[in-house]
């Protein structure tokens, strides 16, 4: 007893440990299953998957997550917010899985992010929803009256879709006491239902029986399905159709062509005549079948209606009858089995891919997420997959029949920018048929790639003397990344030349790499400058090389040879001379001219040769060397005292040179050389001293020169001054002496000033004046006898001044102020005609006009004019209108002189003194007038 306690107690440990071991492999997996009934509504919830696979709803609802299955049917929804599983439609059992005991539904859950796939299964559960039914509501059973009792006739089954306790459970029989019903049970266990003459028949009491059939499940609560059965009796019919096999098996393969007979039902009949006549039928066939296969009823041939599908159903059973013409039948069931074909191809179906995917990810990265399937069976459904060419990824079997495309190593872009992965999966079939899928990746550019000069090192050579600003050289350098991290900027390194920062010299282009001079060089200060440039993408972090940029600088001829000896006697003062003895043979070496040049190169390589020399002949200079030898012995009577000119070029282009002057003395000895430098030296003072004095001389007469220039200048600008504040007159008084006149001047202007119009503007130096016609020119019309005739001005400015009034076009005035008609002076008060305004053109009233104005300057200063004019007039206005007064006549009274008086009108200071001078001179004025009259 306690033996057997403990074998239980060891079983169910062990049973208890197989659910724990299934439950963990099946977590490991990811594999979740859930039961559901059927009829559910769309949205009804089915799991909590984000709890059961411990996902995060953020990564979820981040990342995207998705359902799927194999046969492409969304029956299930997942919510990402929630992570539940619903329904994504309402669900029938019995169209899902018809004929299936246990209906399993498989999906996936795949999360984007992650590259999982989770496993799902979802069985759907049976409810009552179906009661059995029968494929014909009324049956016909014919029977013989000589039928022994006991006999046994099939009945048409009915058919409950449900499965369990929901589908079909028994039969039951009514209606007569003749007939009971009996059950059989198939292998299959299936429920038959048989007719079972219980007691012997008489078509004479009756010709037939009425039953009912009724079909009950075990639903709660139970449905049932009935049949009207009716049995005839008949005559007797000794022998009933019997089939050759009760059980009538056939394998056919998938492929078989529509319309081919399947199978050949044989039934014979021992009877002759009509009850020997058999006839083939269908007993409670579905629907389903009738529409694949059709029976002849005649020749009991069974053919095909459609193709048969391995995937769609495997195997085939139905049950015929064969009738004769009196009323018996037997039964027969024929089995098809449908053989497989390799008709189908692999299924690739890509669940989730990438399209883009960074160089930089680790081997290993899952690239896609593929779903392979093959719907034929055996060897044939037996999938191999495999990747096409040298591509780094390869693929790993994942859960059921998924592939994950992984890298298999680093990538790079440089090398590849994108891949067209093609997935091959060929099944076991014979011949084998295989399908592709194409997964197109573009591969991302990390930073991993500085940027890569074109040349290892630069070098340039520029002349010196450049431009500022003159293209050197461009350096390039590529960047194998690809966008912003190939895009490459230049920038100069650190560096100083001769203690200045680098960047005062040379400057970088930062996007081109160009190369500019900042200022000029000189080759004899730098020769040569070494540099390095920066070549930086815009990577983050940024990527750089450097490349050296060595720049030589070209010399040019831009300096003169420069001598060194002899020096030059203006720099350093130097007066030496150089010996050669009149015995030197030729060839004896006299002096040595030493000169160099700042340049390099061919612009440094110098040349000497001879240019001037008191006796040509007599030196030669080396053409290499500078060295100045004899060209033949010197001669008695050549001079003691030679002056060479060397010349010193360069070999640049062009040549620049610069000259050596040598001093050579022929003498034996150095007391002969003494004596003739004592003796040349003597002379030459009073050569020096003469030159000095010319060059005094010339600089004196030259100044003397421009001071007379200068003043002859100035004398000029004074002239032109006067002569624009006083314009000339044509006439002159004749027979007074000059110095009675002096400062007559102011007179003149004053009577000139009124024959003209005058036209005064604001700006007094645009004062516009207009000659009249005739008598403007002579003021003073008075012809003196030509013995008599001294000039008022003198014949210089008279000359001048002689050239026609028509030569000096005037503007015309401005009307603004003039003189009007009343206004205009004239003879005894009375108006004068002409429209010119000149004054009359009278010599007696130019004379005596002449006098009142001298005579009645002095006594307007007092007050008290004895002309006979009211104050301020001068005595004007009795004479030429009262409109004619003072305030038109400007004061002349200084500097005024009266003729035959030594009187002067300079102030009020003067005044009385002009009073008695004034009178008196008029009065002899008067009396000239009269004697010349």
């Amino acid at each position: 007893m306690c033996a057997a306690r403990e074998g239980r107690w060891d079983r169910r440990q062990r049973a208890l440990l197989c659910c724990v071991l299934v439950a963990a492999w099946e977590a490991a997996w990811g594999q979740l299953r859930y039961s559901v009934p059927e009829e559910l509504p769309k949205g009804s919830f089915v799991g909590d998957v984000a709890k059961d696979l411990a996902l995060q709803l953020a990564a979820l609802r981040d990342r995207g997550a998705r359902v799927v299955s194999a046969d492409r049917m969304r029956y299930f929804a997942l919510h990402a917010n929630s992570g539940h599983l619903v329904t994504a439609e309402r669900l029938d059992r019995e169209q899902l899985c018809e004929g299936v005991q246990r209906c399993v539904l498989r999906c996936e859950v795949i999360v984007e992010g992650e590259m999982k796939v989770y496993g799902i299964e979802v069985e759907i559960m049976d409810i009552n929803d179906n009661a059995p039914s029968f494929g014909e509501g009324e049956n016909e059973v014919r029977m013989s009256e000589m039928t022994a009792p006991a006999s046994r006739f099939s009945l048409s089954k009915a058919h409950d879709p449900d499965v369990g306790v929901n589908s079909l459970q028994s039969y039951e029989l009514s209606g007569d006491e003749h007939f009971s019903l009996s059950v059989q049970v198939g292998a299959d266990g299936e429920k038959r239902p048989e007719l079972v003459l219980a007691k012997a028949l008489d078509r004479e009491e009756a010709a037939f029986h009425e039953l009912v059939l009724r079909a009950i499940d075990g639903g709660e609560p139970a449905r049932t399905g009935t049949a009207r059965i009716r049995v005839s009796v008949l005559d007797a019919n000794d022998n009933a159709p019997v089939f050759s096999q009760a059980v009538y098996a056939v394998r056919v393969p998938e492929d078989v062509p529509v319309g081919s007979t399947l199978l050949t039902l044989t039934a014979t009949d021992a009877d002759e005549g009509l009850n020997g006549d058999v006839k083939y039928s269908f007993k409670g066939i579905s629907k389903k079948f009738s529409r694949i296969f059709h029976l002849d009823p005649e020749t009991g041939s069974i053919r095909l209606l459609r193709s048969l599908d391995f995937e769609e159903g495997n195997s085939y059973e139905m049950e015929f009858e064969a009738n004769d013409g009196g009323g018996l039948s037997d039964n027969a069931v024929v089995t098809i089995s449908v053989t497989d074909v390799n008709d189908n191809a692999p299924e690739i179906s890509v669940r989730s891919a990438l399209s883009e995917i960074s160089e930089d990810a680790p081997p290993g990265t899952v690239v896609a997420l593929l779903h392979v399937q093959d719907r034929d069976s055996g060897a044939n459904g037996e999938v191999r997959c495999s990747l096409v060419g040298d591509v780094p990824f390869r693929l790993r079997s994942s859960v059921g029949s998924y592939y994950s495309v992984v890298t298999a190593r680093e990538l790079d872009r440089e090398e590849v920018s994108e891949y067209n992965v093609t997935v091959w999966a060929s099944d076991g079939g014979s011949p084998s048929l295989r399908s592709s899928a194409v997964l197109a990746l573009r591969v991302l550019d990390v930073n991993d790639n500085a940027p890569v000069f074109a040349e290892a090192r630069y070098s340039a050579r520029l002349p010196e003397n450049n431009a500022e600003g003159a293209l050197v050289l461009t350096v390039r350098a590529w960047d194998a990344d690809w966008g912003q991290n190939a895009r490459v900027r230049y920038r100069l390194a650190e560096g100083r030349v001769r203690g200045a920062p680098l960047s005062s010299y040379v400057s970088v282009q930062a996007e081109t790499g160009a190369l500019y001079a900042l200022r000029s060089f000189d080759y004899e200060e730098v020769r040569e400058v070494g540099l390095w440039v920066r070549a930086e993408d815009g990577g983050a972090p940024a990527l750089s090389s450097n490349v050296s940029v060595r720049l030589l600088i070209v010399d040019e001829n831009d300096n003169a040879p420069q001598v060194l000896y002899p020096p030059s006697a203006a720099a350093a003062g130097w007066t030496g001379v150089e010996l050669a003895p009149r015995s030197a043979e030729p060839g004896a070496l006299v002096a040595k001219v030493v000169a160099v040049d700042a340049d390099a190169g061919q612009n440094a390589w110098l040349s000497y040769e001879l240019a001037k020399a008191t006796e040509p002949g007599l030196f030669r200079v080396g053409l290499h060397s500078g060295e100045v030898r004899t060209a033949r012995s010197p001669l008695a009577r050549d001079a003691p005292r030679h002056s060479l000119v060397v010349v010193v070029k360069d070999q640049g282009r062009p040549a620049l040179s610069a000259t050596a002057t040598l001093t050579v003395v022929l003498a034996e000895s150095v007391a002969e050389l003494l004596s003739e430098l004592g003796s040349a030296a003597a002379p030459a003072e009073p050569g020096g001293s003469l030159t000095r004095w010319l060059v005094l001389a010339v600089a004196a007469v030259s100044c003397l020169f421009v001071a007379f220039l200068l003043l002859l200048l100035a004398l000029r600008l004074r002239r032109w001054r006067r002569s624009q504040l006083l314009p000339p007159a044509s006439g002159a008084l004749r027979g007074v002496p000059a110095s009675h006149f002096v400062g007559i001047d102011g007179v003149r202007a004053f009577l000139h000033s009124y024959s003209h119009e005058v036209s005064l503007t604001a700006d007094s130096r645009k004062s516009q004046r207009r000659r009249a016609a005739d008598s403007c020119c002579n003021t003073l019309p008075a012809r003196p006898p030509p013995d008599k005739a001294a000039p008022l001005l003198g014949e210089d400015a008279a000359g001048a001044r002689g050239a026609p009034p028509d030569a000096f076009p005037q503007a015309q005035p401005n009307t603004d102020w003039r003189f009007s008609q009343t206004q205009r002076p004239g003879t005894s008060g009375s108006q004068n005609g002409e429209e010119g305004g000149a004054w009359p053109n009278n010599q007696f009233d130019t004379e005596m006009l002449q006098a009142m104005i001298l005579a009645s300057a002095n006594e307007a200063a007092d007050g008290n004019s004895t002309l006979g004019g009211g104050t301020g007039t001068m005595g004007l206005s009795a004479r030429y209108g009262p409109q004619f007064t003072l305030q038109h006549v400007p004061d002349y009274r200084q500097n005024v002189y009266i003729p035959g008086s030594t009187a002067t009108l300079t102030n009020a200071a003067g005044k009385s003194n002009a009073k008695g001078s004034s009178g008196g001179n008029k009065k002899k004025s008067g009396k000239k007038e009269k004697e010349k009259k």
